[in-house]
């Protein structure tokens, strides 16, 4: 075996144990003598993965009973219509955070539906910082407050939690979700691909608070209503099994290596080390993002020239350390590190910048 440290923004690395379960397991599923691919989404063995994924979402972020856990298809892009479609009836306002580029694309959905506010704008900063989270003007009638918790391509992540009283807080952490713990009791809706922490790409966690839900349309074409999917578990059509089963097995998996408590320490140490050798580097190394603001998951950065970060970016490739280009929109260089990179490859990265840094500086 030859694995190089992952470090794509997603699809992205998934923890090595559950690809050799997937493996062992793919062709013949234990008890059944076929694969789990084949098998009905209507059977005992596929109920009992998928309740055990739900289980196992609501044991590690201590959801309270009044939320429902619901595995939806069509990624956090859909959700950008989805939750406009549901949550906004005779409230047409909703107040949105722009905070990059995926903050503008839920934007953008959003116009379609209702009348949007932005209550904070970025863009003069770059998106390389956030508001402080109450410092915001909020419509107490406005249908919901909308953030994106971790912007990837920017590199800046919610540390705090607006309190928006009795509007609903919505919030799209496809990029961060499962890597700390979260005061569910601030939140009506929360959405996240599941791609980057999850699973393969294919399936879309949404957690929604009960009041939220019994609020939302009834008139919807089916597959867009939260009350088509809610009191049907998930199974109102068949659902994405191949994703689901690997979210049961990598919620298992985290409960085997500690919980919450192992992912958020994870989290820091890889970011630490990382933004470590930044910082260490006598500005060879230059992170455009506010230190309070900087994301645990999405570490960008730039050198003195484009063709350093090429030649950075080669050197890596070859030393195995892959996707550590920055998204083409913003150029530079970015390292993903999502809950299953392991502890070993940031190190190993903020050793590589390091010696580059040395040679090159």
């Amino acid at each position: 075996m030859n694995r190089v440290f992952n470090f794509f923004a997603g699809p992205s690395t998934m923890p090595l144990p559950v690809l050799e379960k997937i493996q062992k397991d793919f062709v013949e599923y234990p008890g059944i003598g076929m694969s789990l691919m084949e098998t009905s989404h209507r059977s005992k063995t596929y109920d009992e993965i998928h309740n055990s994924a739900i289980s196992n979402i609501k044991e590690l972020l201590e959801i309270p009973d009044n939320f429902h856990v619901m595995f939806l298809g069509g990624g956090a892009t859909l959700q950008f219509t989805m939750v406009p479609m549901n949550l906004v009836g005779e409230k047409k306002g909703i107040d949105m955070t722009l905070t990059g580029a995926w903050a503008k694309k839920a934007l953008a959905d959003a116009r379609k539906v209702g009348e949007p506010r932005i209550v904070y704008d970025g863009a003069g900063d770059n998106f390389t910082t956030l508001p402080e989270a109450n410092s915001m003007d909020l419509d107490p009638n406005a249908a919901y407050v909308h953030v994106t918790s971790n912007e990837t391509i920017g590199g800046v992540q919610w540390k705090e939690w607006p309190d928006t009283g009795n509007v609903p807080l919505v919030a799209d952490m496809s990029s961060d979700i499962l890597s700390r713990r979260l005061p569910m009791e601030k939140f009506g809706l929360v959405y996240a691909g599941a791609q980057k922490n999850l699973a393969p790409a294919g399936v879309t966690l949404v957690i929604i608070r009960d009041d939220v839900l019994a609020s939302c349309r009834g008139d919807l074409p089916a597959y867009l209503g939260y009350k088509t999917h809610a009191p049907k578990n998930s199974l109102y059509n068949t659902p994405p099994v191949f994703p689901i089963y690997a979210i049961k097995l990598v919620t298992d998996h985290v409960k085997e290596i500690g919980g919450m408590d192992e992912m958020e320490r994870r989290a820091q140490q890889r970011a630490d080390a990382i933004y470590g050798a930044m910082d260490d580097s006598n500005g060879f190394y230059r992170c455009p993002v506010d230190p309070k603001v900087r994301s645990l998951m999405n570490i960008v950065w730039r050198l003195p020239t484009e063709e350093l970060e090429k030649k950075f970016i080669a050197a890596a490739t070859e030393d195995g350390m892959v996707g550590l280009k920055g998204h083409r929109d913003v150029g530079g260089c970015r390292a993903s590190v999502y809950n299953a990179m392991p502890v070993e490859g940031a190190l190993h990265l903020a050793q590589f910048m390091a010696d580059f840094a040395a040679k090159n500086g």
